[in-house]
């Protein structure tokens, strides 16, 4: 078959050379007793990009959200968020298990969220009432197409949450494709939010690796929150210097990775794709009125060497990322034209 080229997602990247050189000098110490200078440095210096207080490094986004939806939703009591957001449908129950947090959806819209639409869902403290705790968003929206919530629409939400005395928080995974995509400055999300979790292995390229953002109050209690669910770490310097480096070298290369994705829309718009939609580096496969559908174009792409993500029956995902090259999108948009039009 040869080459493989892998669009399933961008959390498939591989440390590159200065990466690795960075992770191999960083210096160390315990990070449990919070003397690993590297994460120290790392945690102050996401802190500063948003505008916060404090930051708290941890091993994965799915933890780093889940902690911050903890520190807002005392168990029992309730969280709004929209259908297809990652923090109900990708976490595995966590925040129902973990936190014994109950949440309730607003329909699956993407980016495109009426901030009055969740005005109209948030329940008060009453009788018998679950109340509302907080609004989670996501920026960008992983299930939406990559898709970029416009700054009005986070300053609306933001309104909201002031008004009805809930908290914001906001899964920020690939919140930097939207600051590349929108120009918007990161402190300008930051402004918005109670919290955020931001991640370092999706797109940048780092190995391992979210924070979660805000108050030096509420950090303080992440921290906790995190030795319980067991994300306390050693001498994980190693790990905050390769999230230094992505921070230092990939955030505007970011673009690229948005290029590559509308040449891949532009290459299957005439199979259902409208390359307008795509954003930043998500391509999204709708196949609901092709002969196809997502396993068995997801097949057909294998046998070529392209790996692409099945979201479910008539839906497909295409991500681009720093290991992809401009000659393997073209022969990625190559596979995709010949499988779909068989």
């Amino acid at each position: 078959m040869g080459e493989v080229i892998d669009l399933r997602t961008d959390t498939v990247t591989r440390p590159t050379p200065g990466m690795r050189e960075a992770m191999a000098v960083a210096e160390v110490g315990d990070d449990v007793y919070g003397e690993d200078p590297t994460v120290t440095a790392l945690e102050a210096e996401v802190a500063a990009l948003f505008g916060h207080e404090a930051a708290l490094f941890a091993p994965s986004g799915s933890m780093a959200n889940q902690i911050a939806l903890q520190l807002h939703v005392p168990a029992g009591d309730e969280l709004l968020c929209d259908a297809d957001a990652h923090v109900v449908t990708y976490e595995v129950g966590a925040a129902a298990a973990y936190g014994g947090i109950s949440s309730r959806t607003w329909p699956a819209v993407g980016a495109d969220l009426d901030p009055d639409v969740v005005a109209g869902m948030i329940r008060p403290d009453g009788y018998f009432a679950v109340p509302t705790r907080a609004i989670a968003v996501e920026q960008t929206h992983n299930r939406g197409g990559g898709g970029v919530i416009p700054l009005p629409t986070l300053r609306r939400m933001r309104e909201v949450a002031d008004e009805h005395g809930v908290a914001l928080h906001c899964d920020g995974a690939r919140i930097w494709h939207a600051h590349v995509a929108d120009g918007v400055p990161l402190a300008g999300y930051g402004v918005l939010f109670d919290t955020l979790s931001v991640c370092l292995s999706k797109g940048l390229g780092a190995p391992v690796g979210s924070l979660i953002v805000g108050s030096a109050e509420k950090i303080a209690r992440a921290r906790f929150l995190r030795k319980r669910m067991g994300g306390g770490m050693r001498q994980v310097g190693v790990l905050a210097a390769a999230g230094r480096y992505a921070l230092a070298h990939h955030v505007g290369r970011l673009a690229d990775d948005h290029v590559k994705a509308a040449r891949l829309a532009e290459a299957v718009a005439p199979h259902g794709v409208l390359a307008s939609v795509v954003r930043t580096n998500i391509v999204p496969l709708d196949l609901t009125k092709h002969p196809l559908d997502a396993h068995a174009l997801a097949a057909a792409a294998r046998a070529e060497g392209l790996l692409i993500s099945v979201l479910g029956p008539r839906t497909a995902r295409l991500v681009t990322h720093l290991d992809v090259t401009d000659a393997q999108i073209d022969r990625a948009a190559t596979i995709l034209d010949t499988a779909l039009r068989a």
